[in-house]
C-alpha cells in the first residue's frame, strides 16, 4: 500500500487517483504510523513551504518521513513535496527535511513567476524514467526550485530563462517539480516508474 502524506497542502485525491491508473493501491492519511507502515510514500505539495513544514513537525509527520527515507522507503515529492526534501528553502527562510543535500531558490526576478503550464524535461542520464537525451511534457506550477549539491541527483533539466531540476533521483527518494497527475501520459508513465521501481532496502537519505 502507498501512503499519501496529509497535511493540508495537496490535490491529495488526483494523486490517488493517478496511483490508481497506475495500477497501485494507495490511501490518504495523516497518521504517522500509517506512513511508517506503507511501502512506499508520497509527499503532494502547494503553497507555502514554511506553513507546510510547521504542519509536518506539529503532527509528527515530518519524522516519519524522515525515519521511512532513511531506512530506504520509497519516497516521491511532488512539487512543493520536491522542495521540502532538502534543506535551506528560500521562500521564508525555512528549513525543510534536509533529507537531500541542497537547496531551494526562487526563480529570477526577470522571469514571470510562477513557471506555469506545459514544459519540456530533458532526461539528463539513463535512469528508471529512460535514457540520456530523451524528453517529456510535463504540468509546472511553482516559483521555486531545487538546487541540488550533488548534480548526479539530478535525473531531468527543464529550461525556463534558467535550467532547472525538474526530477531528482537519489537512490530511494524521488521529486517531481511538476505535477504527474496533471500531465497526461507522461506523468502517468511516471507515477508508473515510480511505484514499480525496485525498493531499497538500506537507507539511503543523508
Amino acid at each position: 500500500m502507498i501512503a499519501i502524506v496529509d497535511y493540508g497542502a495537496g490535490n491529495l485525491r488526483s494523486i490517488k487517483r493517478a496511483l490508481e491508473a497506475a495500477g497501485a493501491g494507495a490511501r490518504i492519511t495523516d497518521d504517522p504510523a500509517s506512513v511508517r507502515d506503507a511501502e512506499r510514500v508520497v509527499l503532494p505539495g502547494v503553497g507555502n513551504a514554511g506553513a507546510s513544514m510547521r504542519r509536518l513537525q506539529e503532527t509528527g509527520l515530518a519524522d516519519a518521513i524522515t525515519e521511512i527515507a532513511r531506512r530506504g522507503t520509497p519516497l516521491l515529492g511532488v512539487c512543493l513535496g520536491m522542495q521540502l526534501l532538502f534543506g535551506h528553502q528560500e521562500e521564508g527562510e525555512t528549513v525543510g527535511l534536509g533529507l537531500l543535500a541542497g537547496r531551494v531558490r526562487l526563480l529570477p526576478s526577470t522571469l514571470k513567476v510562477p513557471h506555469m503550464g506545459w514544459n519540456n524535461a530533458r532526461l539528463g542520464h539513463n535512469s528508471p524514467l529512460g535514457g540520456a537525451g530523451e524528453n517529456r511534457e510535463f504540468y509546472f506550477v511553482h516559483s521555486y526550485y531545487a538546487d541540488p549539491d550533488d548534480p548526479a541527483d539530478v535525473a531531468a533539466w527543464t529550461d525556463y530563462g534558467i535550467s532547472f531540476p525538474s526530477i531528482v533521483i537519489h537512490d530511494n527518494i524521488w521529486g517531481a517539480q511538476f505535477h504527474p497527475e496533471k500531465s497526461g501520459p507522461d506523468g502517468l508513465a511516471l507515477v508508473r516508474q515510480w511505484a514499480t521501481a525496485p525498493a531499497i532496502t538500506t537507507g539511503a537519505a543523508r
